[in-house]
Order: structure tokens, then C-alpha cells, then sequence
């Protein structure tokens, strides 16, 4: 089977423009998106240049976009696309570094400054911090954030707004404030009870059907505004 891959290349430290160039691959049954970039970097061009690492759907290393959509493209199979030409280009709502990457930094400063992690200055216990099945139920979707980027990609209030904190760190806010064993309300709350914070989310739900995970960062952000209009803080 064949199909034609048409990448954006672009590498800022010596092109005027970006440009698109096209490599035929030759793909068999099973292949992912990555698969065949892996074809076209080994045997056709080795100045391509993108991110991938798992191959698992577990890193979110290879966040791209793909024919219009953000995908995994270690999670999304050439025939499942079911187009005879894949256009390939990086994520936006970040600058380019070179071709498919991105410069991921403002994602991850966004993320903490957050405060990702459980705070509690209450004395530990002997072994770990006890939580009921039902309380944990409440987070336990939230965890399986593998922090790709692509929810925030997919978000137009990423893209108008710098500052804007983004679905997928505070989807990660919710997974703290919603544990029980946590209490770090109040550091939280002050950085995102603002308009580039929760309120900039205008529940489009994007992030939710752009995330690979399957995961709802926008039920997770109408929580969180529940969470704040109810704050003893």
C-alpha cells in the first residue's frame, strides 16, 4: 500500500518560509503515522526532524497534526486515515523549533505554576495517606494525563492568549484539588481564579475530543470553577 506524506519543514535559523515536501512511503497493514516517518527519516531524508520516544501512547512525545486534527501519531494507524495523502505539521499554539517540534517550555512553566503536586504539612503517617475508593474515583480519570500538549494545542484561548494557564494544567489542578489528601487550595487558588485562568475557558470542549487519552479536561475546569466560587479561600 502507498501513500504520500506531505511535511511541513521549516527550520528558522536558515528558512524565510515554511514550505511543505512530499515523500511517497510505501507502508504495510499496522503502520502508524510514526511508523511511516520513521520510513521516510531512515531511508529518504535524514534532516527531517520531529520528537518520538514510546511508541506506547504513554509519553505524548509525538503530538502532531495530522490532516487537519491533533493525534498521537504513534496511536493512529496510515489506514484508519483512510486518505491516500497525510499532511503533517506541528501542533499549533507553539513556536517552531525545527519542522514537526515545538518549543513545549511555556506548557510545562504553565504546569508549574500550578503547584503539581500534593501539599499537605500535616505529619505523615507510618505508611501512606489513606483514601476511600470512592474519593479516589473522583481523580482517578485525571491521572491519566500523559501531558502531550495536544488538549492545549486544540484550545483557541490558548492560541489568543499567552498567559492563559490552558486545559491541560488545569485539568492537573483539578487532580490535586479534587484529592482528598491534599491541601493546596490556597496556592492554587489565587493562580487560577482569574481571566487567564479558569474564565478564560469557554467550554468548547476541544480538549476533550482532541485528547488521546480520552480524557474531559473541560468537566475537570467546571469543577474547578465550582471548587473557587465555593472556596473558603
Amino acid at each position: 500500500m502507498q501513500v504520500t506524506f506531505s511535511i511541513y519543514r521549516f527550520n528558522p535559523a536558515t528558512d524565510q518560509k515554511p514550505r511543505y515536501q512530499d515523500y511517497v512511503v510505501e507502508y504495510e497493514r499496522g503502520w502508524t503515522v510514526l511508523d511511516g516517518l520513521n520510513e521516510i527519516k531512515w531511508k529518504q531524508d535524514g534532516t527531517l526532524s520531529y520528537r518520538r520516544s514510546c511508541r506506547s501512547a504513554i509519553c505524548g512525545s509525538c503530538a502532531m497534526k495530522i490532516n487537519g486534527f491533533n493525534y498521537l501519531a504513534c496511536f493512529i494507524q496510515i489506514e484508519h486515515l483512510k486518505a491516500k495523502k497525510l499532511v503533517i505539521e506541528p501542533i499549533p499554539g507553539f513556536e517552531i523549533i525545527k519542522d514537526l517540534i515545538v518549543d513545549m517550555e511555556p506548557l510545562y512553566e504553565k504546569l508549574e505554576s500550578i503547584v503539581p503536586f500534593q501539599v499537605n504539612d500535616n505529619p505523615p503517617p507510618d505508611r501512606e495517606r489513606i483514601q476511600s475508593q470512592e474519593d479516589f474515583k473522583k481523580i482517578e480519570v485525571s491521572i491519566g494525563c500523559i501531558l502531550c500538549g495536544i488538549c492545549s494545542s486544540s484550545c483557541p484561548s490558548f492560541w489568543a492568549d499567552p498567559r492563559y494557564v490552558g486545559p491541560a494544567s488545569l485539568l492537573k489542578a483539578y487532580r490535586f484539588m479534587a484529592d482528598t489528601r491534599d491541601e493546596g487550595d490556597f496556592e492554587r487558588i489565587p493562580i487560577i481564579d482569574n481571566k487567564h485562568g479558569l474564565w478564560r475557558c469557554h467550554t468548547i470542549f476541544n480538549c476533550k475530543d482532541a485528547c488521546p487519552k480520552d480524557l474531559n479536561p473541560t468537566a475537570g475546569i467546571a469543577e474547578l470553577k465550582k471548587m473557587v466560587m465555593y472556596s473558603k479561600y
